[in-house]
């Protein structure tokens, strides 16, 4: 049963643009706050990247695969009144990956900590296993300070973080020694565990925000707790199913849906956004905007002039990686396979070092490969597997001609499989087959560079921060999406939407209260 809506903002329109994620998760919330929402996406389809493709018999998400922290998720249809699980039928997964190393070695990942501390007892030793449980005590430390200062609002740098009258506090002194400020993700977690496959395997935590583990902040440890605490899902239907949800509560909240309407400009006046034009020319009055496009974009291209100088001296923000994605339909399934892999690097330093410093693919890279038909047989033919591989490449660079670089990293994605996950035969079992690069990406999402997570969370003291969901800038503008706060990755995403709904109720609304 959707909650009814307050009256008191039902003249107060608001504009999204963008219906991503973010932008999905905005729309429903501010909907439900009673708010009259349109949305704006360019493209034909909602929800971004969390698309889907149907070929030959077989469904691949085309994005995010990986579902964590559901309790980001449920709060936007708790705005509502509607419970999540009534919406989407989600099953864990647990182990929650498999991971295969060079060595030919294998290693799962399992949610319980003393569970996990007794494969790895087995796995590398006692110092390893007592190792992790540290980490993990750590990263919950992290998480929990993450909790306090940094997530469910508008942040943009530390100062944003800070109540000046707690600061000095012995807690919050605690709570900022134990930020590691200046240390990386890398540094931190060797410290822990130095044992190389299973370090190997905690870096990676922060490819979800795709970016390099030696030169993000120590801070990004917490997201390890954020998984292992609250679990890895799948929902049935594939991660498509949940925009469909949200598009859905967005309908019954009375959201108006513009498809196929790109966004030309947002219109300011006197320092304050009043509207938008679209591609077409169509001028929409507004009395806000909430803006999940590109943060960068938004700035250059919808804003320019004055305010995109602002933006670009403020700092310079870096694109995250890129990827290149294969969706293989196989005639038959790998039983080695969990439902989420990652088939590892034999170098994670020349790996990171190629992709982020020197602008290259990996000569031998580390691949995510989701194999769902072991949760849910209906995405592929009887037997057969709709598999999806990922593997991160560097922004696109001036230069690089993807049409031609394709067909020989394919074959070294491939080989990769083979010869450390044991799919010797994986060319024989694919009957369909479809590709995504950093060119595609780029052209399809209208994200620079192909920047598939945003902006990079490169830095040991400010990495971990993007621009924040309330503009410094414009007045009644807000941003939302994996370019802002607080960063890519499929809950963070949905928790941007969320905060720029918020903090755009906190400023009108209580504007139309009469407070402030």
């Amino acid at each position: 049963m959707i909650a009814p809506a307050a009256d008191s903002q039902a003249g107060t329109h608001v504009g999204v643009i963008g219906a991503g994620l973010g932008g999905l998760a905005a729309a429903c919330t501010l909907a439900a706050r009673g708010y009259r929402v349109t949305l704006f996406e360019r493209n034909g389809w909602l929800g971004g990247k969390a698309a889907v493709l149907h070929a030959d018999g077989f469904r691949f998400d085309m994005g995010p695969t990986i579902l964590t922290v559901p309790s980001v998720l449920r709060r936007v249809f708790d705005e509502a009144g509607v419970r999540m699980e009534d919406r989407l039928d989600l099953v864990a997964l647990d182990p929650q990956w498999r991971c295969f190393f060079e060595d030919k070695s294998v290693l799962d990942l399992v949610a319980d900590t003393q569970a996990m501390k007794q494969r790895l007892h087995a796995f590398a030793g006692p110092k390893v296993a007592s190792g992790y449980e540290r980490f993990l005590g750590a990263s919950q430390r992290l998480h929990e300070i993450s909790e306090r200062f940094f997530f469910w609002k508008s942040v943009g740098g530390i100062m944003d973080t800070l109540d000046f009258s707690q600061t000095f506090t012995p807690a919050v002194l605690s709570d900022l020694l134990q930020l590691r400020m200046g240390k990386t993700v890398a540094a931190s977690v060797r410290s822990y565990v130095p044992e190389a496959r299973v370090a190997q395997m905690i870096d990676h935590f922060t490819q979800y925000v795709g970016s390099s583990p030696d030169a993000s902040p120590a801070v990004l440890c917490g997201i390890a707790h954020m998984q292992t605490s609250e679990g890895i899902w799948y929902p049935m239907g594939g991660t498509r199913a949940v925009p469909e949800a949200l598009e859905k509560l967005a309908g019954e909240l009375g959201v108006e849906f513009r498809l196929n309407a790109p966004v030309a400009k947002i219109t300011v006046e006197r320092g304050e956004a009043t509207g938008v034009v679209l591609e077409g020319g169509e001028r929409v009055a507004l009395d806000a905007v909430v803006s999940n496009s590109d943060s960068v974009l938004t700035h250059e291209e919808l804003l320019g002039g004055a305010t995109w100088k602002k933006f670009r001296k403020r700092r310079k923000y870096e694109p995250a990686c890129s990827g290149v994605v294969l969706y293989l339909g196989l005639t038959q399934r790998y039983d080695q396979l969990l439902h989420h892999n990652f088939i590892f690097s034999r170098d994670p330093h020349e790996e990171f070092e190629a992709i982020y410093r020197r602008g290259e693919t990996a000569p031998d890279p580390t691949c995510y490969v989701a194999a769902p038909a072991t949760t849910e047989a209906a995405v592929a033919p009887e037997g057969g597997e709709a598999l999806y591989i990922l593997v991160h490449t560097p922004y696109r660079r001036d230069g690089q001609d993807w049409s031609k670089m394709l067909p020989a990293y394919r074959q070294v994605i491939l080989d990769k499989l083979k010869r450390t996950a044991g799919l010797e035969d994986i060319e024989q079992r694919i009957v369909s087959e479809h590709a995504l690069t950093p060119q595609d990406i780029e052209d399809r999402y209208h994200v620079p560079r192909g920047a598939i997570y945003g902006l990079a969370s490169h830095g040991r003291f400010l990495g971990a921060f993007k621009p924040a969901n309330r503009s410094r800038d414009v007045k009644n503008l807000y941003l939302a999406g994996g370019a802002a706060h607080p960063g890519p990755g499929m809950p963070m995403v949905l928790m941007s939407g969320w905060i720029a709904a918020d903090s755009l109720d906190q400023d009108l609304g209580a504007v139309a209260s009469g407070a402030g």
